[in-house]
């Protein structure tokens, strides 16, 4: 039986502030329509400069701490070559070398197969840009 592909771009309001956007349940509804019933791979992929996908709990105060951690590592200051944009805004290009702009993960019949307490996110450090597209491709 010949492979199938299918993709959807989703827009994603993250606002001017950083933020992580919980992407589980759109994943899981595009798969509802996309996978019917079948094995495969769902990629997420963010097109942007500065943001990332990142697996990880999420409620429980790990997406908080992620969010500090990147603040730490990452601090919008003027240390940055990358100098367009608000002071600091050089630290968000540097965020998907740390956090990939995209997640491959399996699907097992139709369904995405996530641990307990995992969540797929959209990390988001760019207070500038308040929207964001995801690209959902399903391959089965």
């Amino acid at each position: 039986m010949a492979g199938t592909f299918t993709t959807r771009t989703i827009n994603i309001a993250v606002g001017a502030t950083e933020t992580m956007h919980d992407l589980t349940n759109a994943c899981s509804a595009f798969l509802r329509e996309a996978a019917h019933g079948r094995n495969g791979l769902l990629n997420v992929f963010t097109p942007h400069a500065t943001s990332g996908l990142a697996i990880i709990e999420t409620g429980a105060g790990s997406d908080n701490d992620l969010l500090a951690a990147l603040r730490e590592i990452l601090p919008a200051d003027d240390r940055w070559r990358d100098r367009h944009g608000r002071p600091g805004h050089g630290s968000d290009h540097v965020l998907p070398a740390l956090v990939p702009p995209h997640a491959t993960l399996p699907v097992v019949e139709g369904e995405l197969e996530l641990g307990t307490s995992q969540s797929v996110v959209l990390v988001n450090s760019n207070r500038d840009s308040p929207e964001r597209q995801v690209r959902l491709s399903f391959l089965s």
